[in-house]
């Protein structure tokens, strides 16, 4: 598997990647598809992109991706980050890769945490989030979701280094 950047010439195929989470449904709060153009601005290589790692399969399929990215909602030296993997193609170990990837770029650039938050009937996400030292934050309880059914959020975050 290899772990590197995501570039813009990533979008199209990435965002088929999360277009097809999106239209299974029940994992990830976004609930709009993404054009490529929507998605590289937003997730890959915008102005509030942290940073954004993909990962290959040696076959050159994209397995994944995680974006780190600054929100309005959390402190400046506090990224939210995100992980999508291939429906159907979901490979053990994909995610702790990309997040060592990620863990080390958010500690070169001094943030003090990283925020991860997950809707509450994605069990999966949960436990992705919890085995990579997460830990609960808050809750947003009944956020409504496009159809009006209230779904909880579970805010958890990993701490890199304690503020000086």
């Amino acid at each position: 598997m290899q772990i590197r950047p995501a570039q813009d010439c990533d979008a199209t195929t990435l965002a088929d990647l999360l277009n097809d989470i999106i239209a299974r449904g029940g994992t990830t709060a976004l609930e709009e598809p993404f054009t490529p153009e929507a998605l590289a601005r937003d997730m890959l290589t915008g102005p509030d992109v942290i940073c954004c790692f993909v990962a290959w399969h040696p076959e050159g399929k994209a397995a994944g991706f995680q974006s780190l990215l600054r929100s309005g909602d959390l402190p400046d030296d506090v990224g939210d980050i995100g992980t999508f993997s291939r429906v159907g193609q979901v490979q053990r170990g994909t995610g702790s890769l990309l997040f060592a990837a990620t863990r080390q770029a958010a500690t070169e650039r001094r943030m003090v945490a990283i925020n991860a938050t997950i809707r509450a009937d994605n069990a999966g996400g949960l436990a992705f989030y919890d085995r990579l030292g997460f830990v609960d934050h808050d809750i947003h309880r009944a956020v409504p979701l496009r159809d009006g059914t209230p779904v909880d959020r579970v805010s958890k975050r990993f701490v890199l280094r304690t503020e000086s």
